[in-house]
């Protein structure tokens, strides 16, 4: 089923991203969290590459395991770094003889070190190009791309931002889900912002809750990283120990889902890190209290 269609049903639907391990031990983690995970029922899962499309190989074999031996709703993420237009042709080749339906089609960011993106001599340029090209030769692909709202890094203009974010929509895009944010105002202004633009599919939320003063300070180098508000910043840098950073990290994003759900937000889509603790804990608490309301 594609993912637009999931979130045309009623309620504020859950999904989580995973990326795929590059070790023994870190696949056993992922499955490990995976399990844990499964039984909140999330209405799908998505599967990233790393930075410069380092891991295409290993997300086509996640993406397929998991297509294979769960019962989930599988996105694969498809992206235009180091790779030629037949690279991606094939890509969406093997997808589509495995069964997956779903994509999340980004241009992709620059390998460790670049500072801008290069296009393969033969690749795509933008995403909008991809999307274009799924519609044309595989048109029963769903396709999600990703949404700014805290603006895109590499377009300070808001506006152009916004006309680039339309040329994909206006290309195929089904839904968009957004890079995380810490502070919900700056969603809802995306959103309105995506209305006035004459956008109109379904947009998700992306959230990730911090959980140590390290993944703080990557989160906030990272080129399309988030900005920390002053509260959120004060309580991690006061915090004993990363325990403390963790537990502070959950209820600030349990906070976010509440707020979120309040505002009848489509979807919530988890950055996890393969970890599963954080996410259960927010489902933990989020459940309970709308258990109480309810």
């Amino acid at each position: 089923m594609h993912i637009a269609q999931v979130l045309r049903r009623p309620g504020t639907h859950f999904s989580f991203e995973f990326f795929p391990p590059k070790t023994e031990e870190a696949s056993q983690q992922l499955f490990e969290s995976i399990r844990e995970l499964v039984p909140l029922r999330p209405s799908f899962v998505s599967v990233t590459y790393g930075a410069g499309g380092s891991t295409r190989a290993l997300t086509r074999d996640l993406v397929i395991r998991l297509q294979r031996e769960t019962r989930l709703t599988v996105v694969a993420h498809i992206t235009a770094i180091g790779a030629s237009r037949q690279d991606v042709h094939q890509l969406l080749e093997d997808y589509a003889q495995a069964g997956v339906e779903n994509l999340m089609v980004l241009r992709g960011d620059p390998p460790r070190g670049a500072t801008h993106f290069v296009p393969h001599p033969d690749g795509f340029r933008y995403a909008a190009e991809i999307v274009a090209h799924v519609k044309r030769h595989f048109p029963h692909f769903g396709i999600g791309v990703a949404g700014f709202p805290e603006g895109h890094p590499e377009t300070p203009n808001r506006l152009k931002e916004m006309d680039y974010l339309k040329a994909k929509v206006d290309a195929g895009a089904d839904y968009i889900c957004t890079q995380l944010f810490f502070d919900n105002r700056d969603f809802y202004d995306f959103c309105e912002r995506c209305e006035i633009a004459g956008i109109h599919v379904p947009i998700v939320a992306g959230i990730m809750p911090i959980t140590s003063r390290q993944g703080m300070i990557r989160i906030a180098e990272l080129a399309l990283g988030a900005r920390i508000p002053a509260p959120l910043l004060r309580a991690v840098l006061q915090a004993e120990d990363d325990a403390a950073v963790e537990r502070i990290g959950i209820h600030w994003a349990t906070q976010q889902v509440f707020d979120l759900i309040n505002h009848h937000v489509r979807g919530v889509h988890f950055y996890t890190l393969n970890r599963s603790k954080p996410t259960l804990r927010i489902y933990e608490v989020v459940g309970q209290q709308l258990a109480v309301s309810a």
